[in-house]
């Protein structure tokens, strides 16, 4: 990780993520051309803020930590470039978790 992202702390429930790199062939050796639009939906975290406030004005941590890999949904999240592309989404909005 860049010494930029390190800086960069999302607020709130906000997660920032890193999209896989898009697949190029497949797994049975079929090359796919670049103008195959195919959505990469998952990602890994790479930095997590504190957490979103209940009615009580309580802190309730995120569930994600960074270094988890998760599903993502096929439209939404803020692009923000910092040296590489990365995207910022609600931790509601993330569909979920791969377990290890």
């Amino acid at each position: 990780m860049s010494g930029a992202i390190k800086k960069f702390i999302p607020l709130f429930d906000r997660v920032l993520v890193q999209r896989f790199a898009k697949e190029t062939t497949t797994k049975g050796g079929i090359v796919l051309p670049d103008s195959s639009n195919v959505k990469v939906l998952n990602a890994t975290v790479v930095a997590v803020g504190q957490g979103a406030r209940n009615q009580n004005g309580d802190i309730v941590p995120c569930t994600v930590k960074p270094g988890d890999k998760v599903l993502l949904p096929e439209f939404g999240g803020n692009k923000i470039e910092i040296e590489k592309e990365y995207f910022l989404f609600r931790e509601s909005d993330i569909m979920g978790k791969w377990s290890e």
